[in-house]
């Protein structure tokens, strides 16, 4: 079905955006428990004594979880749905949340991240392929980015407690108690999204897949109006019809190509270090000179910075499409890191230049990377093996994750701020490979997708 065909009248976008905000909750969790570790981590390597690998732990270990939460939540997705899933994601949330704020030794920190990690593992994949597959073509680009903009926004939001919690006290006083009011204070958006959840309904794709196709026009039908409902779970279920559902079928030419191109935006993503600046943006502001309450408060603005670039990227991403917005977000990231490594190389960290050349990069990689990359991801893969199929990316993307904020502490510790011209270089890489490789999905339905790639599967088994 195209998606000119698809009249605002004929159904309610207002019910459309009020499921993605909430699904999209997932996303501000998201941001909310990867970046709290921003303000904490050097209170908490006071208050534990941590080397520079037990700090990278420390602040990398609920990434282990994020693997497992990404590895299972695919699998369980695919056989429960993708709103129970979502739900477990929330529980496993607020238990971190309290765990992380009352830990008597590292072991026990270290096991609540973990939990939470689960948690934001499975959103991560969830909230943005749940939102892609009750979203119309025209503005699922959008509706996307709304997951990324809440993760910014959760960012921001434990940025700005990070700051207010650290000022509450002196350093004595925050090195005690203020790190644990700073992850306890994620309780509170953990119980809105395990409660908001219980008001959405399920995916219509998956219900469809499972046989309750009646349910599904239902939900096609409050989105778009009952024609467009009927003519657009026709082409659900014919395109279904022509899956195996096989795990296999990734490895087949056409979807192989989508499966390589899914793990290769995960691993970039991540390996051109924006958690080397998520997580340890005040240890950065630090090694420039900075005191550590100022540290923390220039990490306000960026994710301020963060948060207005990916309002700009769901404006341009249904308009100029994710290929260019992937390139231009490639170019800005790569020279903003050039210049930052260069600052700290010829020793001009005075002044606001570390502060500028984060900020570029910072809005260079909110651009495209942050949510665009999320969007391509939710959109390529087949519906019967979309959950696992994501799955596989999203771990890959939290393993890179993982590995990326475990040795940057080491990094910086042994190449200083050169470090900054090998993410540079990884940068150029991305460039060429979005140049070469990403096809550009813009106002096309998923369908129309994946009928994309099968035709390059046809093609493959006729070679």
């Amino acid at each position: 079905m195209e998606s000119s065909s698809i009249k605002p009248e004929d159904g309610s976008m207002v019910y459309v955006a009020l499921i993605s905000m909430v699904a999209a909750l997932g996303g501000l969790l998201f941001g909310y428990d990867t970046a709290v570790i921003s303000g904490s981590i050097g209170f908490l390597k006071t208050h534990f004594d941590l080397s520079a690998m037990q700090m990278g732990w420390a602040a990398s270990s609920a990434l282990v979880g994020c693997i497992l939460g990404a590895g299972f939540a695919g699998v369980l997705s695919d056989r429960l749905g993708r709103r129970r899933v979502l739900i477990i994601s929330a529980i496993l949330f607020t238990i971190s949340a309290v765990g992380s704020a009352i830990p008597r030794n590292l072991t026990q920190f270290i096991i609540a991240r973990m939990l939470g990690g689960v948690g934001v593992g499975a959103a991560s994949m969830l909230s943005p392929l749940y939102i892609a597959e009750i979203a119309p073509a025209r503005v699922r680009g959008r509706l996307v980015s709304l997951n990324q903009l809440a993760i910014v926004f959760g960012m921001l939001v434990v940025y700005f407690v990070n700051s207010r919690i650290a000022g509450v006290g002196n350093e004595e006083w925050n090195v005690s108690l203020g790190w644990r009011w700073m992850f306890g204070s994620e309780t509170l958006p953990a119980i809105i999204f395990w409660a908001m959840l219980y008001f959405v309904p399920e995916s219509p794709r998956w219900l469809t897949k499972q046989g309750r196709s009646s349910e599904a026009l239902a939900i096609l039908s409050s989105i778009g109006g009952y024609r467009h409902a009927e003519a657009e779970l026709k082409d659900i279920e014919e395109t279904i019809a022509q899956e195996r559902g096989s795990i296999l079928d990734l490895l087949k030419p056409g979807i192989r190509i989508a499966l390589i191109i899914g793990i290769a935006l995960a691993i970039l993503q991540q390996i051109t270090g924006i958690n080397t600046v998520i997580y340890y943006a005040p240890e950065i502001f630090k090694s420039a000179g900075l005191q550590s309450t100022k540290a923390i408060n220039d990490t306000v603005i960026v994710g301020a910075v963060n948060m207005i670039f990916t309002i700009v990227a769901i404006w341009l991403v249904d308009k100029l499409g994710r290929k260019p917005l992937l390139m231009l977000a490639a170019a800005g990231m790569g020279i903003s890191l050039t210049l930052l490594g260069s600052a700290f190389h010829f020793d001009k960290t005075e002044g606001p230049w570390i502060l500028l050349f984060i900020l570029t990069y910072v809005a260079s990689f909110a651009t495209a990377m942050g949510s665009v990359v999320w969007v391509v991801m939710s959109e390529i893969f087949p519906t019967k093996i979309r959950g696992r199929a994501m799955s596989i990316a999203t771990v890959v993307l939290w393993i890179s994750c993982f590995l990326v904020s475990q040795f940057f502490p080491l990094m910086l510790e042994r190449l200083g701020g050169e470090v900054f011209f090998v993410y540079a270089g990884i940068c150029g890489i991305a460039f060429v490979f979005f140049a070469i490789f990403v096809p550009e999905t813009k106002r096309k339905s998923l369908e129309e997708i994946e009928r994309m790639f099968l035709k390059r599967q046809r093609a493959g088994s006729e070679d």
